[in-house]
């Protein structure tokens, strides 16, 4: 997928003839992408080694990512009032690394953002569902050959490591985005566009109508991102109004703005190299205190609002944005059953991995670790519960015993709270401390945060125990909960899914019944289920294009990345009718 070229090679009023390169260029990729998205298998058109990019890419994107550093942030857009930045005190970022960014970024008068974007609205809208498509795959195109920057604005907002930034940051995020635009495509695909219908009628003279089923939009959408993962988060509502016909007003987390800063500022380029208004997308920062997100999602010209973050605030926007479709994913709270497995090492290598990953604080990262007290059995003989925590907590230290490996798979704690969580834990707050957390020094941003697992020894059978379990706790604290038997902890995965919310939870059990009790628990609680991980894929892992991302069905989401019902309440089809 290379990027059309730029503006001055197109001939003045060339406008069909640019949408019919894109589509031209793009239609391979959107077919493959709908194909996969009905098969579900192992597809992406973005490599996901780094390497794959060339070996200049990553000197070059950090050169990009540093060349945007202490300086305004090059996006023009109208109803400019202002600046936020460069100042943490003025809304300034600061890199969970250790140093501020320096970033300016224009602030621009709601009302006028969400005039322009009504405006730009009436040609999108007829443009239809595959030109659409076809310059919605374009701005993802032209991210995608942008990754290594991409990776680097995640890693100094988010605090992910080098890998996941590349990853989360960059090209699996733009898979969702794609898997987005491929299942909208195929929902304004339904219905034919053009149909000649005709009814016998007893005068012998047949009724014959022409009728058309156009697509519309709701309306302006508003995506309101998070820190944690803005763009892997964001991508998927974003291209899903854009390519149902709506424009969107990003606001971003005040403290992560820069991935989708860079994302509004590609996707305002390719629209107007396409013809099309580039305010169809824009970009509303906030000053500190602004409470701009709250402002925006009542406003009665937003149709659609999508959220990720905290429970909350996921409450108030479907209490108040009344009159938007309201898509939110929220806090989980991920449960892992051991009962039994033939590979003891390997399940400890790979529960491990997904516990010291981005510390904690993925959204599928699985907290509650049950086990039932009388052991489990293993291809090593039986382990008793307290030998199974003692394991785990080797694997841990083992995993994350070199620092710099350590920095890299750990990343860097992105907010106080994270912090907060773990020292409390480390201290006994929650319980008897198995494993303690320890500070690891980045050997290139020693002002980092940087923790590694604190393992906490429960016992479901106390009361107090369980309510903080259903309670999320930020950061790299996890529990080892001691439970009656593998029945009872299949009770208690239930009941934390149904409560809290989950969007992930893993057993590994060499018995038929118990897989069959879990994996039922599981689809009565609509949680994504992974059974005996081990080698180098982790529960914590979603395959776009093949994995569905929440159900909808528990508290932690009410939607899953990308079904139909996603993207198919963001349009409606107006049919016409013409007598012939």
């Amino acid at each position: 997928m290379n990027p059309i070229p730029v503006q001055d090679s197109f001939p003045a009023g060339a406008t069909d003839a640019t949408r019919q390169i894109l589509v031209d260029a793009h239609r391979p990729t959107l077919e493959r992408a709908v194909k996969t998205l009905r098969t579900r298998v192992h597809w992406s058109p973005y490599p996901e080694d780094p390497g794959a990019c060339g070996a200049e890419a990553e000197a070059a994107g950090e050169r990009a990512f540093r060349a945007l550093l202490d300086r305004p942030f090059p996006l023009e857009q109208p109803g400019r009032d202002g600046t936020v930045g460069p100042a943490p005190a003025e809304g300034g970022e600061i890199s969970p690394y250790g140093f501020a960014l320096g970033i300016s970024y224009p602030h621009s008068d709601p009302d006028t953002l969400l005039a322009c974007a009504e405006a730009a609205a009436a040609d999108w809208r007829q443009a239809g569902a595959l030109i659409r498509a076809a310059v919605c795959l374009e701005i993802l195109a032209r991210i995608n050959a942008r990754s290594a920057e991409f990776a680097h604005a995640a890693m100094h907002t988010s605090g992910h490591g080098p890998v996941m930034a590349f990853h989360a940051g960059a090209v699996h995020a733009q898979d969702r985005g794609l898997e987005a635009v491929a299942a909208a495509y195929t929902e304004q695909d339904r219905l034919p566009a053009q149909v000649l219908w005709s009814k016998p009628l007893a005068s012998g003279e047949p009724c014959v109508m022409e009728k058309t089923f156009t697509p519309s939009g709701r309306g302006t959408a508003l995506l309101i991102g998070n820190r944690i993962f803005p763009a892997w988060s964001g991508y998927a509502g974003l291209f899903a109004s854009l390519a149902t016909g709506n424009p969107i007003i990003v606001k971003p987390h005040p403290a992560a703005v820069l991935p989708l800063a860079l994302t509004v500022a590609v996707a305002r380029d390719v629209l107007a190299e396409a013809g099309f208004a580039s305010d169809l997308v824009a970009l509303a920062v906030e000053h500190p205190e602004e409470g701009l997100a709250r402002r925006l999602a009542v406003r009665p010209e937003i149709r659609i609002v999508d959220f990720t973050g905290t429970t909350a605030f996921g409450r108030w926007l479907r209490d108040n944005a009344r009159q938007a479709e309201v898509f939110t994913s929220t806090t989980a709270v991920n449960t892992v059953l051991i009962e039994s497995t033939e590979h003891y090492a390997a399940m400890l290598d790979n529960l491990a991995f997904s516990l010291a990953l981005y510390s904690g604080q993925l959204c599928t990262s699985p907290q509650n670790i049950l086990i039932p007290r009388a052991g489990i059995r293993t291809d090593r003989g039986r382990k008793g519960y307290l030998e199974v925590v003692a394991d785990l907590a080797a694997a841990v230290t083992r995993l994350l015993s070199r620092d710099a490996h350590a920095c890299d798979v750990l990343g860097a704690l992105c907010g106080p709270e994270a912090a907060e969580s773990a020292e409390r834990a480390d201290a006994g707050a929650f319980g008897p401390v198995v494993l303690a957390g320890r500070a690891v020094l980045h050997p290139h941003h020693p002002r980092a945060t940087v923790r590694t697992p604190t393992l906490v020894a429960l016992d479901a059978a106390r009361p107090e125990d369980r309510a903080t379990l259903a309670h999320a706790h930020p950061g790299p604290v996890f529990f080892t909960v001691a439970v009656d038997s593998a029945d009872d902890g299949v009770d208690l995965l239930l009941d934390t899914a149904r409560i809290a919310g989950s969007l992930s939870a893993g057993a590994w059990t060499l018995s038929e019944d118990v897989e069959h009790a879990v994996a039922h628990a599981c689809a009565d609680a609509g949680v994504m289920l992974s059974l005996n991980m081990t080698g180098d894929w982790y529960l914590t892992q979603s395959a776009v294009y093949s994995d569905l991302h929440g159900t909808g069905a528990n508290p932690a989401s009410d939607h899953a990345f990308c079904d139909g019902a996603f993207v198919a309440r963001r349009f409606r089809t107006v049919a016409v009718r013409r007598r012939v």
